[in-house]
């Protein structure tokens, strides 16, 4: 019951839209300007840098505060995957999933929401260090696209392919307890890699349209 409570407060705080919040105080409806997505790239491109900057971090807050609480309730912050039972793996896995599906379909914007990704690097940051060191590289990985490419779109679908490899590498190389049998192991390794996997999917089909305008020539970069 514990973890089902942790799993609908995450969905619910996930569904929480800050871009329009944040846009209503200025009189502004984000959905009906520029891009019309309700996300930080947006908001700062419409409203400014810093309300930009705002909205990034309350959206990547309500990603990692669930599992951050779930985390320490159950005493399994800061161990890989490697160390926590396949059950437990999958339903912490579940309560940083939920705040993504949050904002994506929010309940308070009759499912319909924004593309997820300050959300989703919240919630993989928090699960240091199995996912929160591929977020970390990830967002190197954003990082350096934008620099090359000034493309936000690009890097953000750039960062979500990283996230599932850099786990997989990772996973490879994390420590192993030597009483757990090899059945056992490969269990326990599943959840993050396929949550990983199944992360970085959601994020490129909420780009699709994104990735339409790239093939055409046609999406805005940075500045622009």
């Amino acid at each position: 019951m514990i973890w089902l409570f942790l799993i609908v407060g995450a969905y619910l705080l996930g569904s929480i839209p800050f871009g329009v919040v944040i846009a209503k105080t200025r009189g502004v409806d984000i959905r009906e300007c520029g891009s019309g997505n309700i996300g930080a790239t947006n908001v700062g491109r419409v409203l400014g840098k810093r309300l930009g900057l705002l909205c990034f971090v309350l959206d990547l807050g309500k990603g990692a505060a669930p599992v951050l609480v779930a985390g320490s309730w159950y005493g399994i912050l800061d161990e890989w995957a490697t160390e926590i039972p396949a059950r437990t793996s999958w339903l912490w896995l579940a309560v940083g999933v939920a705040p993504l599906v949050g904002h994506m379909a929010s309940v308070f914007l009759r499912f319909r929401g924004g593309k997820g990704v300050a959300t989703a690097f919240g919630a993989l940051l928090a699960m240091w260090p199995t996912l929160g060191i591929p977020a970390v590289i990830a967002f190197a990985a954003w990082l350096l696209v934008v620099g090359i490419s000034r493309i936000v779109s690009l890097a953000s679908m750039m960062a979500a392919v990283t996230v599932p490899i850099a786990t997989i590498l990772l996973l490879l190389t994390a420590p192993v307890p030597e009483s757990v049998a090899a059945t056992e192991m490969a269990a326990r390794m599943a959840p993050p890699i396929i949550v990983s996997i199944a992360i970085a999917s959601l994020v490129l089909w909420r780009h699709r349209a994104n990735l339409r305008r790239l093939l055409s020539g046609d999406e805005p970069r940075v500045g622009q």
